[in-house]
């Protein structure tokens, strides 16, 4: 139990290090396209050139993870490799340099969350899984990706400069990879039956179990939510709104308020009431975070409360990314079905959603993006609606009150 907690929180602090440096660019998108002139679908593909290595790594890593049995190691590259690409990012000139340094953090930080919650879905109880996974993904990345981020990249980046917000983002990850050196623990890899078996798995035999094939869709609209979100609502505040810097950094930090605040609710319902009334619910919830950026008028605390309840759905990551796909797929393989999830979604949602979005603004305005963030809620709502149950409790719950009904 005590190696449990310290594996959440040491895993949970690191992701969440490596989105802060990870949403860096979208916060201080507003800096860097006045200074080097990008055009708004110069913007979604900054936010997509991410998104497409983090797709590519996070499936290849998930695999090797799962072929090798290696956890820690791949663990301490992802965190010194994105740290080292957070300065380089602010040493970029041009769009082209900065687009590739985007690329080759996805590249860093792919593996990282695969990885990651193998080992928790391992180490935890059953009763437990989706609340430490819940809390593993969405509390950390949230606190410092989205909660505190905006909240000190944007101050220095207005009195100093963008580039500087870049040096100081890539300075935590070095030192949570000397934490992870200290207190993670390689774990053994599990035993199978007939020897020396092959680790692989098709990934198509995957994806012919429906909650699998659900997740991969709901991670493809999802993300595409939540990317365009940091990518475009920044824009949309200062532009649009005419809100001004200092309050648009306080909106953007109540994304990760709460994220932060749902990643131990979401998970903590969806273990008493059930994965799939709580996922239908909360991607339902998405869509008041357009609707409110488009039409909330008056007082920034009602657009500020309204975002806060409607970016509760990002606590319902953590469960289609994650908890769901290790109750679905058996456990040598978590790694590999959990990179596979991820980085559909990341590629497919993740790249998509922002080019196109991007685009749309250049043609129709910045009103685009916000409303496709709609409809993609919308989207993922109606998709979870299909997902069979696997909470161990509810599960539990059946199989109680079959012989009673029989």
């Amino acid at each position: 139990m005590r190696y449990e907690q310290r594996l959440i929180w040491v895993l949970g602090i690191t992701f969440g290090i490596l989105f802060f440096d990870r949403n860096a660019a979208s916060y201080l998108m507003p800096f860097i396209a006045a200074d080097l002139h990008f055009t708004n679908q110069q913007v979604g593909l900054v936010a997509s050139a991410l998104s497409f290595s983090w797709a590519l790594s996070a499936f290849l890593g998930g695999a090797l993870s799962d072929r090798t049995g290696r956890r820690k190691a791949i663990l301490l590259t992802s965190a010194v490799a994105f740290s080292l690409c957070s300065f380089l990012s602010g040493l970029a000139a041009s769009f082209v340099a900065l687009f590739g340094a985007r690329l080759l953090m996805g590249l860093a930080e792919g593996p990282f969350l695969p990885v990651c919650q193998s080992l928790v879905a391992s180490e935890s109880e059953h009763s437990r899984r989706g609340h430490n996974m819940g809390v593993m993904q969405n509390f950390g990345s949230n606190i410092f990706g989205s909660f505190l981020a905006p909240l000190v990249l944007i101050p220095i980046a207005a009195h100093w400069s963008w580039r500087a917000s870049f040096f100081l983002a890539g300075v935590p990850g070095l030192v949570m990879a000397v934490l992870i050196a200290r207190y993670v623990r390689e774990p053994l890899r599990p035993v199978v039956a007939g020897g020396d078996a092959d680790t692989s798995v098709s990934h198509l035999a995957m994806l012919r179990h429906r909650n699998m094939l659900l997740c991969v869709l709901m991670s493809i609209v999802m993300v595409a939510w939540m990317v365009l979100g940091w990518a475009f609502l920044p824009l949309f505040y200062i532009k649009v709104r005419q809100i001004s810097p200092g309050a648009m950094s306080v909106l953007m930090s109540v994304l990760g308020l709460s994220a932060a605040f749902f990643s131990f609710v979401v998970p903590r319902l969806s273990d008493r009431f059930g994965r799939r009334p709580v996922v239908v619910g909360f991607n339902l919830l998405g869509v008041l975070v357009p609707l409110a950026a488009l039409y909330a008028d008056g007082s920034l605390y009602l657009l500020g409360t309204l975002i806060f309840l409607g970016w509760s759905a990002s606590g319902t990551f953590p469960l289609f990314m994650g908890t769901i796909p290790s109750e679905t797929i058996p456990a040598r393989y978590v790694a590999t079905s959990l990179g596979l999830v991820v980085g559909i979604g990341e590629i497919v949602g993740g790249v998509g959603g922002p080019y196109i979005a991007g685009t749309a603004a250049d043609r129709y305005g910045l009103t685009a993006p916000i409303l496709m963030q709609a409809a993609l809620a919308v989207a993922g709502a109606l998709l979870a609606l299909a997902l069979k149950e696997t909470a161990p409790s509810r599960l539990a719950a059946g199989a109680a009150a079959a012989p009673l009904a029989g």
